[in-house]
């Protein structure tokens, strides 16, 4: 995803130690970084309907496939031409694809405590599958993509339907953490009700800090399970919070 510029702030904060009974990880730019096998699409698919792909990835990060379609080439809008697309980013360009750092130790971790988590993406099935498989990383019982939602990011219907998939739906009293790079993700996990922790990948730290995260961190390496507390909730120890220098 290139360096973002962090002037002016460093990641010293913390440690803090929080419970949560369950988590809801974003995919791009919080599991994997597939900036440049995502540019590539974006190349293709603006050859298709017309459009610069500069102009596309201004706004596409953190967004669905089909409501970018649905504004630029609304004739190209279809769950078919998407899924096919998107089908073969991990198939042409796996190579492409990286960890964010501490994801995998992160989700091995909660895998050990067997707590409840799961994948909440903009992407298609092929997709999020595709990588999965590609960069053998586990993957989880209940996975929402865009297909299973009728509106994407910001609109929070994924968190939503995430946290009903791990049998915590709003209004529960209980403590969900959603992971998230891009600010549509982080408002549509701050609107289904559930703390966010916001990763500096993919967006600046500016436009992450306005879209309302409860923590800011670089990437996941900082970001630790300690074990299960006496109520049974999974504590973390979250390090390398951002601070203003």
């Amino acid at each position: 995803m290139g360096s973002i510029d962090t002037t002016g702030y460093s990641f010293t904060a913390g440690p803090e130690t929080i419970s949560f009974d369950s988590f809801l990880f974003d995919m791009d730019g919080t599991i994997i970084d597939s900036t440049a096998a995502v540019e590539k699409h974006w190349e293709g698919i603006g050859k298709d309907i017309g459009v610069a792909p500069e102009i596309i990835l201004q706004t596409s990060h953190g967004r669905r496939t089909i409501d970018m379609l649905k504004i630029l080439a609304p004739e190209k809008a279809t769950w078919e031409y998407v899924q096919s697309k998107e089908a073969l980013l991990p198939k042409l360009y796996g190579s492409d694809a990286v960890e964010i750092p501490g994801a995998r130790s992160l989700l091995d971790s909660l895998i050990s405590l067997a707590a409840p988590w799961t994948i909440v993406t903009s992407g298609s099935l092929p997709l999020v599958s595709g990588w999965l498989k590609v960069l053998d990383l586990p993957v989880p019982e209940h996975l929402v993509t865009a297909e299973c939602v009728q509106n994407g990011k910001p609109d929070p219907a994924c968190y939503l339907l995430g946290r009903e998939n791990l049998g915590e739906p709003a209004g529960k009293e209980k403590e969900i953490l959603v992971l998230e790079d891009a600010p549509a993700g982080i408002r549509a996990g701050k609107a289904a009700g559930c703390k966010v922790i916001g990763l500096v990948t993919s967006h600046s730290v500016e436009e992450v800090l306005a879209a309302g995260p409860d923590w800011v961190v670089k990437d996941l390496t900082n970001v630790k399970v300690v074990g299960r507390g006496k109520n049974g909730k999974v504590v973390l120890e979250i390090g390398g919070l951002l601070v203003r220098n």
